[in-house]
């Protein structure tokens, strides 16, 4: 038998490439390396060594054979190509560009070059440079998927998020089975606030990859945006199953949660993200909200104070921590963060929610600021439902007014009577109700006052502004503003034509879509007017509605009911505690010191605001029993105890609103002390309705010296209360009907400067 005949090289490279393809690199590497022995310059050993050395990351290695294999066939573009690669892994880029030049211009149809030049570019930066690649590897191969997908992918991640989609939909349209390119689009639709459309998209990435944790959180993340929390909560659930330790599912549950009012297991899931990951600064910023809303302030405040110490530029966290810590009284640090906030604001950074910014300064400017910080934050102008289509009219206005506080609350007690006095001749009046469903007399008496009742909580924004459009609602009135449950973003997609703010939030908006602000001009001053950026309907008496039905009790409180001496003068202010700024309580104090016998009652809240306040009051020297703690009462009951006192004393720079007319209405004076802002003169506006205006004073000077005037002159303060007697029935301030006619012109007169195509522009109502 005559021995085998040696193999050719032919037949040694095929075996060596036979080993590649079944993955055997080490035994193809020794049949290549013996190729090499036998023939140094053989171009395919030379290549092929090098993209087994690459696929081993020996990318130094791999970068020598593909140059040899360039000297060996300087003509083919393949080893230019892979030298491109490997110097691509090793981050030296302009190399890696050089290599992918050369390769393209010896073959300037290959898609996959153009390819790697788009992702060298990309790693680069080099944003339009990529894009101009992917286009041309796309240009040659329109069915080239992974480019497809690679270029949607860039988009995204420099904020072209249409394209993007549409970048997706190609993907998606040659590989529906595509379960990356379906999660992408979905993304990018819920960045585009088409909740609906993601949510579609969402199922569809589960369909393909149901065990994906990262998509079951972003499934719950849009049911959230719509409303449908329970969902959301189940999505979330998925995502913590597949995932114990998925700290942002634990989060976005206890949100979703806490909207269901399930304010325990909210408190819960947050405990479980942070104990996962315990530097997650939002779940701290986040629980520190819940808690504060349970009325937790001091562990509510070393959240925040957490959430600070591992992120001090977070978005928002100064002007949280000083709201906490004004709800408990505790001043310790208000110097330091108010000097934080006001330089934020004051380089358009955003360190404040704008609603507690009411409470903290004086300033319509810094105010507005705020406000616009807010908007470009977190409800930008939202055009994705487009222009509103003029309706027909049919000889009724349609007045919309939204809501989360048709219940017992302020704006509630305010607003009624006015809602039931609208000319239904003239004017069809709708209630968007969102916010908790309750049962109580104020809400029961909203729905049968309105027109149309209609309770939105569990719609999404899109869903409602969607609804008002098809009610053909003329006028949308905002009542909340950025007060707690508001839906700002309803009036960022226009729920109607004019959109006004008015009541819940006394400053400006700060946003395009706000229309208009109803005001009067004692709390809009000629010198404040610039810094609202609403045109301002000015009223003519004040800018706050009263109910006149409003029922007082036929109680006759005792001092001692309520936990007052016997004898001495009566201070009282029943403004919640965060209003309560050390200047004004200083005012107090001095006050009370120079009235003999004289206390000051408040309202009752935590144990620490009654403690801290008492301590504040003894480092004044001021007995700390001179402070009495009156306990909340129901409404009717509330309006009696009034009388047991003698003289009301306002803050600033909020002043008391709704519970100033409060004790207006049960004939208690008050005192206050206006400032710049519309929050800071909201008083003052009542007292002028009223025609008390020498209760109105303009320094600190003069309110102590008032208040100590009427505490000791008890013929001026006999006068000044009979005059609030004999005005109460006969003064604007209570005339709920003339109040009605004259918002009603209102509303005629901005809808007829809105069908005669004029842009917003002050109301001076007659």
């Amino acid at each position: 038998m005559n021995a085998a005949s040696p193999l050719t090289l032919e037949q040694r490279l095929a075996a060596a490439q036979a080993l590649h393809q079944q993955g055997q690199l080490s035994a193809a590497c020794e049949r290549y390396e013996e190729i090499l022995a036998a023939e140094p310059g053989n171009f395919a050993a030379l290549n092929a060594l090098g993209v087994i050395s690459g696929q081993s990351k020996q990318l130094p290695k791999a970068v020598e054979y593909f140059e040899r294999a360039i000297a060996a066939r300087p003509e083919d573009s393949g080893p230019h190509c892979n030298r491109g690669l490997a110097l691509k892994q090793l981050r030296r880029f302009d190399d890696a560009l050089d290599s992918f030049s050369r390769a393209v211009a010896l073959n300037p149809q290959d898609p996959i070059t153009y390819y790697s030049l788009a992702e060298t570019y990309r790693d680069l930066s080099r944003t339009g440079e990529a894009l101009e690649n992917y286009d041309k590897a796309l240009a040659i191969n329109p069915a080239f998927v992974q480019g497809q997908y690679r270029r949607a992918l860039l988009l995204q991640q420099v904020g072209q998020w249409a394209t993007a989609i549409e970048g997706y939909e190609r993907v998606i349209a040659a590989r529906p089975d595509h379960a990356d390119a379906h999660a992408n689009r979905a993304y990018m639709l819920f960045l585009l606030r088409q909740y609906p459309e993601a949510l579609s998209a969402y199922e569809q990435a589960l369909a393909l990859r149901p065990d994906d944790a990262v998509v079951h959180l972003f499934h719950g993340n849009a049911l959230k945006e719509i409303n449908r929390r329970e969902d959301a909560v189940a999505a979330y659930g998925r995502a913590i199953a597949l995932n114990p330790n998925y700290a942002e599912a634990y989060a976005n549950c206890a949100i979703a949660l806490l909207d269901l009012g399930r304010a325990d297991e909210a408190l819960a899931s947050y405990d479980r993200a942070i104990a996962v990951k315990p530097d997650f600064v939002e779940a701290y910023f986040n629980r520190a909200y819940l808690l504060r809303s349970l009325k937790r302030f001091d562990a509510a405040a070393a959240d925040y104070a957490r959430a600070a110490a591992l992120a001090p530029n977070l978005d928002f966290v100064a002007g949280a921590r000083v709201e906490t810590d004004l709800q408990i009284c505790d001043w310790r640090q208000l110097d330091s963060l108010l000097a934080e906030i006001v330089a934020g604001i004051e380089n358009g950074r955003p360190t404040s929610h704008p609603f507690n910014l009411l409470a903290l300064v004086d300033s319509p400017r810094l105010q507005l600021e705020a406000a616009r910080i807010w908007v470009r934050q977190s409800c930008p102008p939202d055009d994705s439902l487009g222009p509103i289509s003029p309706r027909a009219r049919d000889g009724r206005l349609r007045v919309a007014y939204f809501s989360a506080d048709f219940r017992e609350h302020p704006t509630a007690r305010l607003m009624a009577e006015l809602i039931e006095l609208h000319d239904r001749s003239r004017f069809e009046i709708f209630g968007f109700a969102f916010g908790p469903e309750t049962e109580d007399e104020p809400r029961r008496r909203l729905a049968r006052a309105f027109d149309r009742f209609i309770d939105v909580e569990q719609k999404s924004s899109r869903d409602i502004a969607m609804l008002a459009r098809s009610l053909g609602i003329d006028i949308a009135i905002d009542l909340g503003g950025y007060t707690h449950n508001n839906r700002t973003t309803v009036f960022a997609l226009r729920a109607a034509p004019v959109q006004v703010n008015y009541l819940g939030y006394l400053g400006s908006m700060g946003a395009d879509y706000i229309d208009y602000i109803i005001a009067d001009r004692t709390v809009i001053t000629p010198r404040s007017e610039g810094f609202f950026a609403e045109k301002v309907i000015y009223m003519p008496d004040s800018f706050q509605v009263n109910d006149k039905h409003r029922a007082i009790s036929d109680r006759k409180f005792k001092r001692a009911d309520v936990g007052l001496p016997e004898f001495g003068f009566v201070f009282c202010c029943m403004n919640t505690s965060y209003k309560i700024l050390p200047q004004t309580f200083a005012s107090w104090m001095r006050i009370l010191k120079r009235v003999p016998l004289s206390v000051l009652m408040l309202v009752a809240g935590d144990a620490a605001v009654e403690s801290n306040l008492r301590a504040h009051a003894a480092r004044h020297g001021i007995d700390p029993r001179r402070l009495v703690f009156a306990p909340r009462l129901p409404p009717a009951e509330y309006l009696a105890r009034y009388r047991t006192a003698d003289l009301f004393l306002d803050t600033l720079p909020y002043n008391a609103g709704a519970t100033a007319s409060d004790a207006l209405w049960a004939g208690l004076p008050v005192l206050t002390l206006a400032g710049e802002a519309f929050a800071a003169r909201i008083a003052a506006s009542l007292l002028h309705a009223i025609g008390l205006p020498e209760l109105v004073t303009d320094t600190r000077q003069a309110y102590e010296d008032v208040a100590v005037d009427l505490a000791t002159n008890a013929d001026k303060l006999t006068r000044i209360r009979s005059a609030l007697a004999a005005n109460r029935s006969t003064s604007p301030l209570f005339d709920a009907e003339r109040f009605t006619r004259k918002l009603e012109a209102a509303y005629a007169a901005i809808d007829e400067r809105r069908r005669a195509c004029l842009p917003p522009d002050h109301i001076y109502v007659a």
